[in-house]
């Protein structure tokens, strides 16, 4: 199984986004992270479909920071087994890593394709009930060992 699960976008300034998206394509605020600074909105299909990361003027301060698309996720399973068999294949093909994250709701792995798009592939952590707590939003990032 893999499926289109979010999309993140660099924004200018985060309340005109997330009012756009909210307002007027209807996706639900689940909560706000990193001080304030993104949104998650859920359109109901899951913890959420879209983040906003609110950068200011473009380009910022960090590099790769620019206004627009981040990264796209993809879920592509229910268990760390199915991570750790994407990790297996996406080495096996000679294909870099960027990175590995525990975000508490789920499980990733961060890498290129070849014209630099950040992609995500994860799995959700059954153990946290998204649909009914919000309580893992606050949750700092942590590094994933698989």
């Amino acid at each position: 199984m893999t499926e289109l699960a979010h999309v993140v976008f660099y924004v200018r300034s985060l309340e005109p986004a997330l009012k756009f998206y909210r307002d007027v394509v209807g996706l639900e605020l689940v909560g706000r992270v990193f001080g304030g600074k993104a949104a998650m909105l859920s359109g109901g299909g899951t913890h959420h479909e879209l983040l906003l990361i609110e950068v200011g003027a473009a380009p910022g301060p960090l590099p790769g920071r620019r206004i627009g698309l981040y990264h796209v996720g993809w879920k592509i399973g229910d268990s760390l087994d199915a991570l750790r068999a994407a990790r297996d294949r996406i080495l096996s093909a000679g294909h870099a890593i960027d990175g590995m994250s525990d975000h508490t709701v789920s499980q990733s792995l961060y890498l290129r394709d070849p014209d630099g798009n950040e992609v995500e592939l994860f799995v959700d952590d059954p153990r946290v009930d998204w649909r009914s707590s919000t309580d893992w939003i606050q949750d700092p990032v942590k590094p994933l060992r698989l």
